[in-house]
């Protein structure tokens, strides 16, 4: 793969990137429309989003950062996404044109004043794996193997010229209205920040890993901050493969309950005993050993659950309260979903869409055991969520619906869902992860 000696970090270099970009699809347009005359509508379209994913992934990947990172999220979003953005955008997990060994070494040389090579007693000048914000290296010191995260160039300072350029995309893809909006774009401008402050990253880690450590069948590396700064993390290379190579391979379902188990249970730990949560589950954040422990690499975003955020949302997860119209109706003005402003009409409409979200996306938690392998349950998501954004009903309506914490905690459930069902686990228990809170 080809590597890269520089970043566009200027707004009219990054606008001008994406404007190529936008011109190709213009003529991906054109080669359809000709395509719709020889070809069946099905496979001209199947054309169209093929080379439009490809003209969009080529364009991002080389401004990396926020613009890369919004890729990423949408390669989770496999209900929204034709298959060929998805397939396409699930590069941006570990899987882009990395920085040059120039760039890198003039990277250590600004933050420690040295070059790679003077710290380490080893340091691979290319990168074993590159994504949105940063690439890894593989290095050594001592008896140590280590891997190293370089964050790319200029990335923080692009990131609110990134989310102006990306805001039209988003509102238009997901019918979000303008007005009103900030909040959800100040949430989400906010956690790519945290993504890019290392320090931050470190902390995080180093937490985590203390507080998730005597959960069963997984691990996490050890971190040198003495080695690590702002722009830069080293911590213990960890041996196994990327979740999705893992999920590609066959296996026997014990094994894949057992990664399933575990990585369900790591979540349900942080989210109701922490209060807290890794909120990028996302296949390039996780490797699986050679004897099917979990091992999580990455904790860049982090998503704080406020109790007055946390309380409605599970009670809402249970059938029983779904199922009592005041308190359904209760939770969902808690929850900023239902507002006292809205009209009849708005009223009926949200209120009937939530509940069927809810009784649908919240199935796991009123099982003691759940299959995620269950294709059907996926299906029901998918065509629920493309069934509503059909109907006519909805427009006019101000769609912009639920607290701002609904962003992270969603995506984090999306992805959760996603990865549990890549693995095909057959039998989960919902609650086990009640076994190892500490008293």
């Amino acid at each position: 793969m080809k590597t890269l000696d520089k970043i566009p970090t200027s707004k009219l270099e990054r606008t001008g990137s994406l404007l190529k970009a936008g011109a190709k699809v213009g003529v991906n347009y054109l080669k359809y429309y000709g395509n719709k005359i020889t070809k069946e509508e099905g496979e001209a379209r199947k054309i169209l989003h093929h080379d439009n994913a490809e003209d969009i992934y080529d364009s991002l990947k080389e401004l990396k950062g926020s613009a890369l990172k919004v890729a990423q999220m949408l390669s989770m979003e496999k209900n929204i996404l034709p298959l060929e953005y998805v397939e396409k955008f699930s590069l941006s997990q570990f899987s882009v044109p990395p920085l040059s060994a120039a760039l890198v070494k003039k990277t250590f040389r600004k933050y420690f004043g040295k070059n790679p090579e003077e710290i380490y007693d080893h340091f691979s000048p290319e990168s074993i794996n590159a994504a949105s914000i940063g690439q890894v290296h593989q290095a050594s010191l001592g008896d140590k193997v280590l891997a190293v995260k370089i964050q790319y160039p200029g990335i923080r300072e692009s990131i609110s010229s990134d989310l102006k350029m990306v805001k039209p995309m988003a509102i238009k893809m997901f019918n979000i209205k303008k007005e009103g909006s900030e909040t959800y774009f100040k949430e989400v401008e906010d956690k790519l920040y945290e993504e890019t402050d290392y320090n931050l990253e470190l902390n995080s880690s180093l937490a985590f890993a203390d507080e998730c450590s005597h959960l069963p069948n997984i691990s996490f590396p050890n971190y040198y901050p003495e080695l690590s700064c702002e722009k830069i993390i080293t911590m213990d290379w960890m041996h196994g493969i990327h979740f999705s190579d893992f999920t590609k391979k066959h296996h026997h379902d014990q094994e894949l309950n057992l990664v399933g188990q575990t990585l369900w249970d790591f979540y349900m730990y942080q989210m109701h005993v922490l209060k807290k949560v890794h909120a990028d589950p996302h296949p390039g954040n996780f490797l699986v050993s050679e004897d099917n422990k979990l091992l999580v690499i990455d904790f860049g975003c982090i998503k704080e659950v406020p109790l007055d955020f946390y309380i409605p949302y599970f009670e809402l997860a249970k059938k029983e309260n779904l199922d009592k119209p005041e308190i359904f109706m209760e939770k969902l003005h808690q929850l900023e979903i239902l507002r006292e402003e809205d009209s009849a009409q708005e009223t009926e409409f949200f209120s009937k869409l939530f509940y069927e979200l809810l009784e649908l996306f919240t199935r796991p938690f009123n099982e003691e055991y759940f299959d995620f392998s269950d294709e059907n349950f996926f299906r029901e998501i998918a065509e629920l969520g493309q069934r509503y954004a059909k109907l006519n009903d909805i427009k006019g309506m101000n769609t912009n619906r639920g607290s701002k914490h609904f962003i992270y905690i969603n995506r984090t459930f999306f992805g959760l869902y996603n990865m549990m069902h890549d693995l095909g686990s057959k039998h989960i228990e919902i609650n086990n992860y009640k076994k190892f809170i500490k008293d």
